[in-house]
C-alpha cells in the first residue's frame, strides 16, 4: 500500500484525518502542507482571501457601479446590508456545524456566495444588486464560521496557530492589490467582471477543498433544533438592529442629530439583549476563559475597523492627499499585520497569551492616541501613517491568537456555536463602533471636533480591551 504522506498531493482524494484523538488512525498531521491536507489548506485559505477581496473590491468599485445603476440612496446599504445578513448566515452555520458538522453548511454557504455574486454580475438596477450583496453577506458570515469547524477537525491544536495566521495574510494581502486590481479590471473591461470573476473563482477554490471532507464526521448528535432555531431568531433582531443603527448616520444629516441618537441608541439596547443568547455565558462581564476572549475580539475589532475609516479621511482632508497616496497608512498596517501574525502563529505559546494581549493592545492605543493628537495639535503626516503601523502589528498579534484559543476552548459539540460567537463579536463589535464614531462625526462636523473624537473613541475601546485581555487563561492550545 502506497503511503500516504509519499503520495502525489495532487492524486490524494481521501478523507482528511480529523484531529480529534477519538478518530485518528493514523499518524497526526505534522504540517499544513501534508499531502493529506494540502488542498484543504490552499483551498481553504483561497476561499478566505476571495471573500475579503470581495469586501475590498466593492468598496474600490462601487462609486462607479452607484453611478451607472443611479443608486445613490442606496449606496450605504450595499455596505451595511451585507455585514447585517453575514450575522444570520454565523449563526445558521454554528448550529448546523455542531448538529452535522461543517461540510453541508460550508456548501449552502459557498452556494450563497457564488449566487449573490452572479446577481451582482447581472444586476440591471441598484435594488437587485443591493439584494446580491445581501445573499452573499449570508454566505459569507456562513462560510467563515464553517471553515473555523474544518480547522478544529481537520488540524491537530499545534497547527491552529499557524493556520490562523495564514488566514491573516489571506485576508490583509487583498488590502494590498484588491484595490488596485478591482480597478484595472473595472477600467479594462467592466464592472461586472470583478463579481463575475470573483463568483468563477470562489467555485474553483471550493473545488479544491470539497472532495477532501466528504468523509468528515459529523457533530453533536445532541444538538438542539429548538435551541438553533431559536438563536437564529435572536440573529435575525441582531441583524435588523445593525442594519438601522448604520443608517443613522445619513438619519442625522437629513434630519437632525436628536433623531440619530435616538435610533442608535435603541438599535444598541435591541443588539445587546438579542445577543446575549449568541455568546457564551459571561461575555459581556468578561467572566475567565472563552468569555474573555469573545469580548475582547469584538472591543479590538471596533476599535481598529472603527478608527481605521478614519486615517486616509484625515489624511485626505488635513493634508491635502490624493485618494491613491491616503492609502499609505492602511497599507503600512496591513503589512505589519501579516508579519506580526506569523510571530503569532508560530511563537504564540511561546509569547503567552497575556502577553500578546498586553502587546497587542498597548501598540493599538498607542497608535489611536497618535493619530487623535495628529487631529489636535496638526502633527506632520508620517506620524499617523507611520503610527497606524503600530496597530496593524498588535491586531496581527491578537487577531489569530483569539481564534486559536476560541478553538482549544471548544469541543466537538459546541465548535460551531463558539466559532460564530467569535465572528459575532468580531462583526457587531465592528459595525456598532462605525455607526457610532459616523454618527458622532457627523454631529461635531461644524466644530472640528470630528477626528480627535473618533480616534479618542477607538482608544478607549483598546483600553477598555485590556479587561478581557488578562483573563483569558489557556485552553489546550498549549
Amino acid at each position: 500500500m502506497t503511503d500516504p504522506l509519499s503520495a502525489d498531493p495532487r492524486g490524494f482524494t481521501g478523507p482528511v484525518p480529523t484531529a480529534r484523538p477519538e478518530a485518528v488512525a493514523e499518524p497526526a498531521l505534522t504540517s499544513l502542507w501534508d499531502p493529506r491536507a494540502l488542498w484543504v489548506t490552499l483551498g481553504s485559505v483561497s476561499l478566505i482571501f476571495l471573500a475579503a477581496l470581495t469586501s475590498l473590491a466593492l468598496t474600490t468599485v462601487m462609486p462607479i457601479v452607484s453611478a451607472d445603476l443611479s443608486g445613490d440612496a442606496l449606496y450605504a446599504l450595499a455596505f451595511s446590508g451585507t455585514l447585517a445578513t453575514g450575522v444570520i448566515g454565523m449563526v445558521a452555520a454554528g448550529a448546523w456545524s455542531d448538529r452535522s458538522g461543517p461540510v453541508a453548511p460550508l456548501t449552502i454557504a459557498v452556494a450563497l456566495f457564488v449566487v449573490g455574486l452572479a446577481i451582482d454580475t447581472a444586476a440591471p438596477t441598484m435594488e437587485i444588486l443591493v439584494l446580491g450583496r445581501l445573499i452573499t453577506g449570508l454566505g459569507s458570515g456562513a462560510q467563515v464560521v464553517a471553515l473555523y469547524v474544518v480547522v478544529a477537525r481537520v488540524y491537530p491544536a499545534a497547527l491552529h496557530g499557524r493556520v490562523m495566521a495564514l488566514f491573516s495574510a489571506a485576508w490583509v494581502v487583498p488590502s494590498l492589490v484588491g484595490p488596485f486590481l478591482a480597478g484595472i479590471v473595472t477600467e479594462q473591461l467592466h464592472w461586472r467582471w470583478v463579481f463575475g470573476g470573483l463568483a468563477a473563482l470562489t467555485v474553483v477554490a471550493f473545488a479544491m477543498v470539497a472532495p477532501r471532507l466528504r468523509h468528515l464526521s459529523g457533530g453533536s448528535a445532541g444538538a438542539r433544533d429548538l435551541t438553533a432555531a431559536r438563536r437564529l431568531l435572536f440573529a435575525v433582531f441582531v441583524a435588523v438592529a445593525a442594519l438601522a443603527l448604520g443608517l443613522t448616520g445619513e438619519l442625522a444629516h437629513s434630519l437632525a442629530p436628536a433623531v440619530g441618537w435616538g435610533i442608535a441608541a435603541g438599535a444598541i439596547v435591541v443588539i445587546g439583549f438579542a445577543v446575549l443568547p449568541l455568546l457564551p455565558r459571561g461575555t459581556l462581564r468578561g467572566r475567565h476563559g472563552l468569555p474573555s476572549v469573545i469580548l475582547m475580539r469584538g472591543l479590538i475589532a471596533g476599535s481598529l475597523f472603527g478608527a481605521e475609516i478614519y486615517v486616509p479621511y484625515l489624511l485626505i482632508d488635513r493634508f491635502g492627499f490624493s485618494p491613491a497616496f491616503a492609502g499609505l497608512g492602511l497599507t503600512t498596517a496591513a503589512i505589519a499585520w501579516a508579519i506580526s501574525a506569523q510571530v503569532s502563529g508560530r511563537h504564540g505559546d511561546r509569547i503567552g497569551n497575556t502577553r500578546i494581549a498586553v502587546l497587542g493592545v498597548v501598540l493599538l492605543l498607542t497608535a489611536a492616541v497618535a493619530c487623535a493628537v495628529t487631529a489636535l495639535l496638526s502633527l506632520p503626516a508620517i506620524v499617523p501613517i507611520a503610527m497606524w503601523a503600530f496597530a496593524g502589528f498588535g491586531m496581527g498579534l491578537m487577531y489569530p491568537r483569539l481564534t486559536v484559543l476560541t478553538l482549544a476552548y471548544s469541543d466537538r459539540a459546541n465548535e460551531g456555536f463558539n466559532s460564530s460567537a467569535l465572528q459575532i463579536s468580531d462583526s457587531v463589535g465592528a459595525s456598532a463602533t462605525i455607526a457610532i464614531m459616523g454618527l458622532a462625526f457627523t454631529s461635531l462636523a461644524a466644530t472640528g471636533a470630528g477626528f480627535p473624537v473618533v480616534f479618542g473613541i477607538a482608544a478607549v475601546l483598546a483600553l477598555l480591551a485590556l479587561a478581557p485581555g488578562v483573563r483569558l487563561g489557556h485552553a489546550h492550545e498549549r
